[in-house]
């Protein structure tokens, strides 16, 4: 198959490097420094050079800002049988894109980066696939996906921003909460270290990635079941209430079970 991906990012390396050599791949990158570190592959920083490739499918691996942008960018070099899919890691407003844009869609969101993930060894990883799309892109994805030993789940659109807002910015908020008000240690506990790990992989992140997570607009909801939480866990503190802790203690260990 003739595989165009966008973007020559983290990603969009990782997704080049797995299907380079199963599949004739190109890579479209609208900065010919990032291409350099691409091989076995076409590298495109040019419209006309999309259009005489021919791709059957495009993987849209740019930034979350740019997806869509990106899309509107190669869709008129596209065969009109193309599939156009992206990995975005929130799907605000691509349902309503793709229905729109005439083509074949599938979507999809690998739930790791390279940042924290062992790309070797991926069995421990999830992805999600949008079951709302083409039936054969889905099928493609699901192949690919389960060649990596991910395991896979299929969400709508809806649903798949839901569980983000859940499974994301909760960490993702508590980690930037613990490393606004962390001061350097000289003798740091394992948890504490741990905690600085984290925050360190996290905050390496790109921008806005990191912002469009939050954004999303399930996540203020999550936000402030955050802030509850804190509210009675510091009045349990400032109380000194040894009974209450107990209880609050024994309510989110059965949350962990």
């Amino acid at each position: 198959m003739k595989i165009l991906i966008l973007g020559a990012g983290k990603m969009g390396s990782f997704f080049t490097d797995i299907l380079s050599f199963q599949h004739e791949t190109a890579v479209y990158d609208t900065d010919p420094q990032r291409l350099r570190f691409v091989y076995h592959t076409y590298r495109f920083t040019s419209l006309e050079e999309i259009k005489e490739f021919q791709p059957e499918l495009v993987i849209n691996a740019v930034t979350v800002k740019y997806t869509i942008e990106a899309f509107r960018q190669v869709l008129p070099v596209l065969p009109k049988d193309c599939i156009i899919s992206d990995i975005a890691s929130v799907k605000t407003g691509l349902k309503e894109f793709y229905e729109e844009s005439g083509f074949r869609y599938v979507s999809t969101h690998p739930m790791f980066g390279p940042t924290f993930a062992n790309l070797s060894n991926l069995n421990t990883e999830n992805a999600i696939i949008i079951s709302e799309g083409d039936y054969m892109g889905r099928i493609f994805f699901k192949d690919l996906y389960s060649s990596l030993r991910l395991n896979i789940f299929e969400y709508t659109f809806d649903e798949h921003d839901e569980t983000v807002a859940y499974s994301l910015s909760i960490p993702f908020v508590s980690t930037f909460v613990f490393s606004a008000v962390m001061k350097h240690q000289d003798a740091p506990g394992t948890t504490f270290k741990r905690h600085m790990d984290i925050a360190h992989g996290l905050l390496n992140e790109d921008d806005y990635l990191l912002q469009e997570i939050l954004f999303n607009p399930r996540t203020p909801g999550q936000v402030e079941n955050i802030r509850k939480e804190l509210k009675e866990l510091l009045d349990i503190i400032s109380n000194r209430d040894a009974e209450k802790m107990k209880n609050y203690l024994t309510k989110i260990r059965e949350k962990i079970k």
